[in-house]
């Protein structure tokens, strides 16, 4: 059985580690590398090189990872009761 609160937690601060290392890849790198394009799709109000894009991009990276640690536990600990039997 997983800990909601645990893999909720770690999937919203991997997601925000994985925004902010991003972010950090486009500045150190020639745009055609970088992942311009799919950031600004994925993060609605998201915008390059500001201080509001940046919080904007910190705040929604962090509430899908959260998103994804809610909906995936419930599933994962309905299938592991259903399916091993102790």
């Amino acid at each position: 059985m997983l800990n909601m609160k645990v893999v909720t937690w770690s999937l919203a601060s991997w997601t925000t580690f994985s925004f902010l290392f991003c972010v950090a890849f486009a500045m150190l790198t020639p745009s055609s590398l970088t992942m311009h394009a799919l950031l600004l799709q994925v993060l609605p109000g998201f915008e390059w090189f500001s201080w509001r894009g940046l919080l904007v991009g910190l705040i929604e990276s962090f509430l899908y990872g959260a998103f994804a640690g809610l909906v995936y536990v419930p599933i994962y600990n309905f299938f592991h009761r259903t399916w091993v039997r102790q």
